[in-house]
This record gives structure tokens, sequence and C-alpha cells, in this order.
């Protein structure tokens, strides 16, 4: 289980200042790489046409595999939508052909729409990623749980369009056994990964290279970010990284739903 530190509070004073949103106080903010089983792939779900429309359930375990099969990789993009850098990710992923799936914050989802429309626009999935971004949900109340993933799926879809996301994150990998539940009820496969970039604490390009290259045996499922803070380490390791996986012979998709 991996695990590192990361001070979240500016989602708290930025967003909730911007918006007028009341986001709860988190608390020291730990990221947690949530193990989990991952499942069989369920059929894809089509993406409904207007925000709280029929859904199909999935399954509820944390999926980690790529529909792509065993020499696929899924790249996830977490925190944004960003207007600085979620557009500087979106050229990259277009310039080498590569879908990815994009785990957003409600609060970021509903500060920029246009983001989250030029995301879909583009080809890739939406993720529920929490309205606030906070770690220590699985220590909250069913109902707050509900809150956070609900309201988060609602801004998302709006913001979208009438798009929704085909995912549940949770922040820092807090699953519980209700979150999960929800979230499949919901259509919103639990999506774990398997290679911590630790793109967010800004080592250095080289050096979240070098943690790709080295614990992808560790599973198909890369995390990086494309908000919170200063995210050029992230944009240009992701031009090192595609190219290297495409001479390696692997396939960028989808997580399994």
């Amino acid at each position: 289980m991996a695990r590192h530190g990361a001070g979240r509070g500016w989602y708290g004073k930025v967003i909730g200042a911007a918006l007028g949103v009341t986001v709860l106080a988190t608390g020291a903010s730990v990221w947690t790489a949530q193990a989990g089983a991952g499942g069989t792939s369920a059929p894809n779900a089509t993406a409904s046409a207007s925000p709280g429309g029929d859904t199909e359930p999935v399954a509820v375990s944390i999926a980690h595999a790529s529909e792509k099969g065993a020499r696929g990789v899924n790249i996830t993009i977490d925190d944004g939508p960003d207007p600085v850098w979620t557009p500087q990710v979106l050229d990259v992923l277009r310039e080498y052909g590569v879908k990815a799936t994009f785990c957003m914050v409600g609060t970021q989802a509903q500060a920029h729409p246009d983001l989250v429309k030029k995301v879909v626009a583009d080809g890739h999935r939406l993720c529920d990623h929490s309205v606030s971004h906070d770690t220590a949900m699985d220590k909250n109340s069913q109902a707050y749980q509900s809150r956070q993933i609900l309201d988060a799926e609602r801004m998302i879809t709006k913001a979208s369009g009438g798009v929704r996301p085909m995912y549940y994150r949770a922040p820092g990998g807090a699953f519980t056994p209700y979150s999960r539940k929800l979230a499949a009820s919901r259509g919103m496969r639990p999506l774990g990964w398997n290679v911590d970039t630790k793109d967010f604490e800004r080592p250095g390009t080289d050096a979240i290279v070098a943690t790709v290259e080295r614990e992808l045996p560790n599973g198909p499922t890369l995390l990086f970010h494309d908000a919170g803070g200063d995210r050029s380490q992230t944009v240009e390791a992701l031009r090192r990284i595609l190219p290297w996986l495409e001479e390696q012979g692997y396939s960028c998709g989808f997580p399994v739903r």
C-alpha cells in the first residue's frame, strides 16, 4: 500500500471562495493507494444523454485492469479540470493519439464546464472524484459519502452537457464498501491505480518517468494529475512516457467496466 502526504486545502480555499461552495474541513490529507480486486470486465455503458438518467449497475470491485488486455495501459488524470494544465495534458494526449480517464473533482468541473466538454469531445472518459477531494471520506458517515459522490456526479454531468462519469475514484483511495456499492449502483465502476507516479510531489520529470518504467509491472493503471499546482513536470513526463509505452508494445485504453 503506497502512501504519501500532500496538503489539499487549496480546494476549500480557492474553489469555495470562487463559487461559494462550502467545503468541509478535511484535516491532514494523505494519499493511500487502495488495494482491491480487479474484477472482470462488464459491458461498456453508454453515457446518459441527460443528468440523472437511467443507469446500469456495474461491478463493485475496484477496477485496475485495462480493456485493452494484457498489454493495455490506462492513463488516468486526477483532480482537474484546471484552466492552465488540462489543455496542455489534452494537447499531449492528442499528439500521441491516446485516450485517458479524467477523474474530476466536482467543484473543479462546476468551475470549468468548457474544459469538461473539451475532455469529452476529445474522446476521453469521465470519472467522479468526489465534490471536494476529502481523503478522509472513509472516516465520515454514509450520508456524507453519498453527498460527496452523488453531488459530484451531478456537477460533472451538468458541466459535460449530459455525459455521465463512468467511474468513481475515491480521494486518496479512501473507498468503503458503502461508497463502492453506491457508485456501482449509479453505473460508476470503482477505480483504483497500480502505479502512483508521485507527480503531485513534483519530484522532477526524470523521477516521474523512472517511476513508470520501474513500476509498470505492478499493473496497468497509471496515476497522474492535471491540477493542484504546477503540473509542468507531468506534461513533460507524459511527452516521454507515451511514446515509450508504444515502443514497448503497450496500447493505451480505458479501465475495465
